[in-house]
């Protein structure tokens, strides 16, 4: 590989917590970032802003071409780019629905399809999916979980095709970050119990729980360092892990029955 100062990242979600933390740590070690989002700041030293939604093929094509510009050739893609929803899988919106799956799946799909040509022997993919995508959801996150699942799926699948021409495929399986994104979440939940038609959903229970998940929420610093150290090894493994949940962990552990048995304690 070229000099590091000379090697490009493309970062997608780049001035999300986490894409901004990555993408200015990795700028400081002498990467140019190529930071991708729907709405971008100003450039600033190694990070040069682009403007596109994932969610779209023209628009990514159009970053292509721009990248082009400035390289043919990638060190990494690293992937941020992401949304949160909570509701239930009977009452969404098949909007919303489909709008998820575009965003956390189907993003990163055309990403690595589109720019696979400038991805040379040697270089990596790594997506960031949820500490929920190998777990079993709790009730309500279900959507979000299923699309991070699927997407860690993805991530797998392409790790076991790419390897065959020698780009490396990771996932970082990040648990509750610093980023804005907890706010959200309270928000969407409250959101669901004033909505739902079907549950009598105890908001101050449900927000128990979710607060217990979120509670030991990390900064993006750390994120970003490990995001740092994962693109540093020679020989990623396929999936790393920071910040689990030791309840979620616990849950998890238990069989099929007794957990839907704790949760309908916990929530009827």
């Amino acid at each position: 590989m070229e000099n590091k100062k000379r090697q490009y990242i493309l970062i997608t979600g780049a001035y999300g917590g986490m894409g901004r933390a990555a993408a200015k740590l990795l700028a400081q070690q002498g990467f140019r970032i190529l930071a991708l989002d729907r709405k971008t700041g100003e450039e600033s030293e190694n990070i040069i802003p682009i403007e596109a939604d994932i969610t779209s093929e023209e628009s990514v094509r159009c970053a292509l071409e721009t990248v082009r510009s400035y390289t043919d050739a990638l060190y990494a893609i690293v992937h941020f780019a992401g949304i949160y929803m909570l509701d239930s899988l009977v009452e969404m919106d098949t909007a919303q629905f489909r709008h998820i799956f575009e965003v956390n799946l189907q993003g990163a799909f055309l990403v690595d399809k589109l720019f696979l040509p400038l991805l040379p022997k040697g270089s990596r993919i790594l997506i960031t999916t949820s500490e929920l995508a190998p777990l079993d959801p709790l009730p309500f996150t279900g959507i979000y979980a299923v699309t991070k699942g699927a997407l860690d799926k993805y991530a797998y699948s392409l790790r076991m095709e790419l390897q065959l021409l020698g780009v490396s495929v990771s996932v970082l399986r990040a648990g509750a970050v610093d980023t804005g994104m907890l706010g959200v979440s309270t928000d969407a939940l409250d959101r669901f119990c004033s909505k739902t038609a079907l549950y009598t959903c105890n908001a101050d229970r449900f927000r128990k729980i979710v607060n217990r998940v979120e509670a030991r929420c990390i900064p993006p610093g750390k994120i970003a360092a490990k995001t740092a150290s994962i693109l540093a090894k020679k020989n990623p493994a396929f999936a790393y892990s920071i910040n689990r949940n030791p309840l979620l962990l616990l849950l998890n552990i238990l069989p099929k029955r007794m957990q839907l048995w704790a949760i309908r304690q916990v929530l009827k």
